[in-house]
Parts: structure tokens; C-alpha cells; sequence
């Protein structure tokens, strides 16, 4: 190593691979290095190309603010300047939770474009929506709304800064990113040739099974210190937002278990908690229909399966059920629910079945009640006591 320094308020190693990226985070005692997404690498290789197109300069690295409030640097790799273009590229780094993505290189190209604005579109590598129900419609390049956001204001800010008033064309691209997309779930999904480039953060989390259930029983824990009886488990991100938009009170009393819901189930009961509240989105929550503990894609994904026995059984015709058994997302089968006019009898159907597999994880004594969403379609549906339950706790918290 040739010694440490600080890039903007975030520190780096740089050694021959150039910049490793140096933001941790704790978990029971141990450190792990978290990693930065494919969203956060398209927008720093954005701002770096319209930086070298305006001025014809393009620094080691460029560094900007995530939505999650930290900063990335990242080095800039194979910059190209062209007559009417110029490509800057940045090495995606997953930090100690590396996916099929890790080490995959980002490019954007930048060129000037009519009037004003900046447009964002996918090139070579990245995906193309081909299902309703995805974050982009269909047609589009798989660039999901944050991280198009992101690669917006990048663009526009090295645009202001170089004293540029015009238009901008902004092409994102990963050579590798058809092959790299067979490793993943978009061609399941319905996301042809390539990868998405995602991140509602900008920041990737170490994903360590064990560390990850530590924590969430630590976190537990500190409720029960603090003298709390009742807890509200939320998966991640949406669920959070869900919860400060419809019952801001009860963020107090909230934990995030991501996709271990049985442990954090075992743990609070172990604890002494004696009311439980779920909240989650419905691409999560569904799975505990079918008793599905742990959420996770790789453990089961049985979202359209559920979604299918509960529509057949509350009379959808043959052609329905198909067509929810071959949807891409859950926003999308509801979307067929819809047009039969089934998505309240599925959802209370849904939700008898995950207050039955909450009751029987927690045992007798203690009340665990559900409610669940979709970012599209708002609140879905809540298990039979979970108003109750929601009251009660509004007045512990």
C-alpha cells in the first residue's frame, strides 16, 4: 500500500488497483467495508465524462454525495474524448457483499444535445424492459428512478460548473452486462440484454447472514432495555418510508430485519416481547403467506405461486391465473387482480394466511399482527387485530 487519504470527507487506500472505497459499518464488533451500486458508479462516470466534454479535462476521480447522505470517489477508468463526445468509466465495487455486479465496469458517455436538459438512456449492457409493473415502463433502459435521478444531477452539476447552458445526452453502457445479467434475476424478471442499474441508497451493505441477525438482536435488545413491550419489524428502505409517511408515531418502536423474518421473530419472542407489528412491502410480505421465513430470492421465491393459489381460490378465471402465475412483479399481478375486480378478496385471503403463520412462529402469549403495501397500489391489506395492535402501540411509543 502507498498510504491513505482522503478523497472529500471519505477516506481510501490507494494502492495498485487504485481506489478501494473505505466506508464501514458495525456489526456485533465487526467491521465490514460496504460497497457502492451500479447507480452510484453510472453517476460518477457521468459527471466525470461531462466534465472531460466541456472542459477537456478529467480528474484521477469524482466524487458525489449518495442519497444516503455519504460520499463516493471513485477512479475514473479509460476516459476517451471524441469530436463530439467524451466516456468516462467507474469499476463497480460491492465492498464485503460482492454480487454477480462486483468488478463490472460502468461507462457514460456524454455528448451535447439540443436545447436544455439532460436525457439518461441505456446502451450496450444494460437491460430493456420488456413487462409492466417494473420500476420503468416498457421500452425503456432498465435505469431505475434513483439512480436515474442521481446520473440527472451529476450531469447538470458539471454542466454548471463548466459554465455550459446547452442540452446533454447522457448513454449508459456495461460491456459485460449481458453476460453478467444471465447470473441475476432479469431475465426472469423480464429485463432483456443486460443489467439494471439500481440503488435507492447509493450505498451497498455488507449482507452477512450471521452478522446482519446479531444486529438485529442487538436492536431488539435496546427496545427491551428501554423498557418497550412491543416492536415493529420492517424488512428495509420501503418499509421505513411506508411506516413515516402512514404512522410516523410507531418509528420509535421500529427495527429493520431484511429478510429474516423468522429469526427476528424467535429473537423477540425470546426477548419478552409480547405485541408484534409486520410492515412491509408486498414483494416481501406475500412469502410469509406460505409460512417463507426468510425472504430472500435465493431461499424462495414463491410470490407468483402464492399470489395464484389465493386468486384460484376466490374464483379468478383460468386465463387470470395465468397470466398472474407469468407476471414479472407483484405490482403487475395485482394489476390483473384489478381487472377481475379480485384484489381485496386475494389481499384478505393473503393476509388470513400471514396472520396464521405469524401466530404460529410466535407461539402462544404473544400477538404478532401484519400489514402490508405496495409502492403502487398503498396499502393492500393488514391482518385481523393489526388496527388494534397498531393503536396500542401509537400510545406505548
Amino acid at each position: 500500500m502507498q498510504g491513505d487519504f482522503c478523497c472529500t470527507g471519505v477516506f481510501f487506500t490507494k494502492g495498485i488497483a487504485g481506489l478501494a472505497f473505505e466506508h464501514y459499518i458495525y456489526k456485533n464488533q465487526k467491521k465490514l467495508r460496504c460497497g457502492y451500486t451500479t447507480g452510484s458508479c453510472a453517476a460518477i462516470a457521468a459527471r466525470g465524462a461531462v466534465r472531460l466534454l466541456l472542459t477537456g479535462k478529467a480528474g484521477p476521480s469524482e466524487t458525489i454525495v449518495t442519497p444516503s447522505g455519504v460520499r463516493v470517489c471513485a477512479e475514473l477508468l479509460d476516459c476517451a474524448r471524441g469530436a463530439d463526445f467524451a466516456q468516462c468509466a467507474v469499476r463497480k465495487d460491492g465492498g464485503d457483499d460482492p454480487d454477480a455486479t462486483d468488478g463490472a465496469l460502468i461507462y457514460a458517455r456524454a455528448e451535447k444535445a439540443p436545447g436544455a436538459g439532460v436525457s439518461v438512456e441505456g446502451g450496450k449492457g444494460v437491460g430493456r424492459v420488456t413487462k409492466k409493473g417494473l420500476d420503468q415502463p416498457v421500452g425503456a433502459a432498465a435505469i431505475n428512478r434513483v439512480p436515474r435521478r442521481m446520473i440527472l444531477l451529476e450531469a447538470e452539476r458539471a454542466g454548471r460548473e463548466a459554465g455550459y447552458p446547452g442540452g446533454l445526452r447522457i448513454v449508459i453502457s456495461v460491456p459485460e452486462g449481458e453476460k453478467i445479467a444471465a447470473k441475476t434475476f432479469n431475465p426472469r424478471l423480464g429485463i432483456e440484454g443486460g443489467i439494471s442499474i439500481l440503488g435507492t441508497s447509493g450505498i451497498v451493505e455488507p449482507m452477512s447472514e450471521q452478522a446482519m441477525a446479531d444486529s438485529i438482536r442487538l436492536e431488539l435488545s435496546r427496545l427491551r432495555v428501554d423498557g418497550r413491550s412491543g416492536a415493529v419489524l420492517t424488512p428495509g428502505n420501503y418499509g421505513a418510508d411506508f411506516l413515516k409517511e402512514r404512522f410516523g408515531a410507531l418509528l420509535p418502536l421500529t427495527v429493520k430485519c431484511s429478510n429474516f423474518f423468522g429469526a427476528t421473530l424467535d429473537n423477540a419472542v425470546q426477548l419478552g416481547f409480547e405485541r408484534i407489528l409486520v410492515v412491509g412491502h408486498i414483494g416481501k410480505l406475500v412469502k410469509l403467506a406460505a409460512g417463507i421465513m426468510n425472504t430472500h430470492s435465493r431461499w424462495a421465491d414463491a410470490r407468483m405461486e402464492i399470489l395464484t393459489a389465493h386468486a384460484a381460490l376466490c374464483g379468478a378465471p383460468r386465463a387470470a391465473l395465468r397470466e398472474v402465475m407469468d407476471s414479472a412483479t407483484c405490482d403487475a399481478a395485482l394489476e390483473v387482480l384489478g381487472r377481475e375486480r379480485l384484489v381485496r378478496p386475494v389481499m384478505e385471503s393473503v393476509m388470513e394466511k400471514i396472520g396464521f403463520h405469524l401466530s404460529r412462529r410466535v407461539g402462544c402469549g404473544v400477538r404478532a399482527e401484519a400489514v402490508m403495501f405496495s409502492n403502487g397500489y398503498g396499502l393492500l391489506g393488514e391482518t385481523t387485530g393489526a388496527d388494534g395492535l397498531i393503536r396500542e402501540l401509537t400510545e406505548e411509543s
